[in-house]
């Protein structure tokens, strides 16, 4: 008995007449016939009675037709969510946010949610290093990172690229709005994230391309934390300019940097040569866009 056979039997049940229902499936009467013989010496009991007027479910039809069409309702249902999750109007979208970057994904995250409104969400927040990890084991599709790092293994869609700022407690004696790399020098810093990701190479390689040795301070993975404790006087720091925007509120004194040749960059990445499921690929389209 397969799904084939259920549907040609609920017809023959709610039209009564072995005519109307082949009309109704579009088949001739002698198929449609055989098939409902078929089905009562499958199950070795009669499902039909047959009369001048048509025909009369058995109380073996009436139960039969009963599960039949639940059983349809079910493939067909089955069907139907199996096609939207291929075509990614239904599904979930895992992805990963670097803890520098989440300013961006409520903002991807709505106007993706305007065009796939039943797709659901699996968001997990880490370090940018950890989440290469987790795309790697594929506990997500996709990952928002901060640049630069090594992703041999990676796709990659660039998102956008802003300039550092150089942030302190207190004003810096004869500095206007700029600071150079020199004078960042004389001042302790407490960085971003822990060594081995990307913000933090990048303020490394700022200093050593200059030939100049920073006071590192120390480093801080929480960047609330971070601008709590430079605001206490803990330190100066050199952020990229979205963490200020993302965490407004706290004394302090902002500056830009002169002569900065590299910039703070975020992009997604995902794995390469590996299938994406459709909301994933959804996904980047619209960033694509």
């Amino acid at each position: 008995m397969d799904i084939k056979q259920l549907r040609y039997f609920i017809a023959i049940a709610e039209e009564k007449q072995i005519s109307a229902a082949a009309k109704r499936l579009h088949l001739a009467q002698p198929p449609l016939s055989q098939q409902l013989i078929n089905l009562e010496k499958e199950l070795g009991v009669a499902l039909v009675v047959r009369h001048a007027r048509g025909l009369e479910l058995t109380e073996a039809g009436r139960i039969l037709y009963k599960h039949a069409v639940k059983i349809a309702s079910l493939v067909e249902e089955s069907e139907i969510e199996v096609k939207e999750v291929g075509e990614g109007t239904k599904g979930t979208l895992s992805i990963g946010v670097n803890t520098l970057s989440s300013e961006l994904l409520p903002i991807l995250l709505k106007r993706f949610q305007e065009s796939y409104p039943h797709v659901t969400y699996k968001i997990q927040q880490n370090e940018s290093d950890q989440l290469l990890k987790m795309v790697k084991e594929k506990a997500i599709e996709l990952a928002i990172i901060r640049l630069p790092l090594e992703l041999n293994d990676f796709s990659i869609l660039h998102l956008k690229t802003e300039p550092l700022r150089f942030a302190s407690s207190t004003r810096i004696p004869g500095s206007s709005a700029t600071i150079t790399y020199e004078q960042i020098c004389h001042h302790p810093l407490l960085l971003p994230s822990i060594e081995g990701l990307g913000v933090f190479h990048l303020i490394l390689e700022e200093f050593s391309r200059r030939r100049l040795e920073p006071v590192i301070l120390g480093e801080c993975s929480d960047i609330a934390v971070l601008l709590q404790l430079v605001s206490s006087g803990f330190g100066a720091t050199i952020v990229p300019e979205v963490v200020l925007r993302m965490h407004p509120g706290h004394d302090l004194q902002v500056y830009e940097i002169a002569d900065a040749t590299m910039a703070a960059s975020s992009g997604v990445i995902w794995l390469k040569d590996y299938y994406l499921s459709k909301a994933a690929q959804n996904f980047l389209d619209l960033l694509r866009k």
